[in-house]
């Protein structure tokens, strides 16, 4: 290292064993915005099941296509979640969907034991939606990393017409 006034200088020999870490904190939360990003995945596991499990029992087959698309959709939002998880340093997997979702799925499975149809079916994933729904906008309502926000706006938006889809389906269901 050389010395000119109180500057130093590295050589070029101690820049090899040198080791340059960021001064600042991030401007983020690590710890708030990896806990919300396990919450969405946890949300798009269970989007992603609760449409698989529509798409087997619904009688409909142009619902059962779009319930099917919905359900890939949303393995693929979690997956896009997951990297972005790797890229902040998260390497663990997370859950894979939650307790509620798996209880709500099993609740549907009741009601459309005892002769609900196709309509319990729509009304079951809008309610799957609503939550999805208000998991992304309480999401977006934090301070994220930019490439996160991004990527749960561009999530949020198809989240959000996949929700008024479903309940406009359901509502043409009632007024048939």
């Amino acid at each position: 290292m050389a010395a000119c006034g109180h500057l130093y200088f590295l050589e070029e020999e101690d820049m090899a064993d040198a080791e340059f870490l960021p001064e600042e904190k991030p401007e983020f939360d690590y710890s708030g915005t990896v806990a919300i990003v396990e919450k969405l995945i946890d949300t798009c596991r269970d989007g992603e099941a609760g449409y698989r499990d529509a798409a087997e029992h619904i009688t409909d087959s142009e619902l059962r296509r779009y319930f099917q698309e919905q359900s890939l959709e949303r393995a693929r939002f979690a997956g896009n979640l997951h990297t972005a998880l790797e890229r902040l340093g998260k390497w663990e997997q997370t859950h894979q969907g939650t307790l509620a979702g798996s209880v709500e799925r099993t609740w549907f499975d009741v009601k459309r034991a005892l002769g609900g149809g196709d309509s319990t079916i729509l009304e079951a994933v809008e309610q799957g939606e609503d939550r999805a729904k208000a998991a992304y906008q309480e999401a977006l309502r934090k301070q994220l990393p930019a490439d996160i926000t991004g990527l749960l706006r561009s999530q949020a938006q198809a989240i959000f017409a996949a929700h008024d889809h479903t309940r406009s389906l359901r509502d043409r269901r009632k007024t048939a």
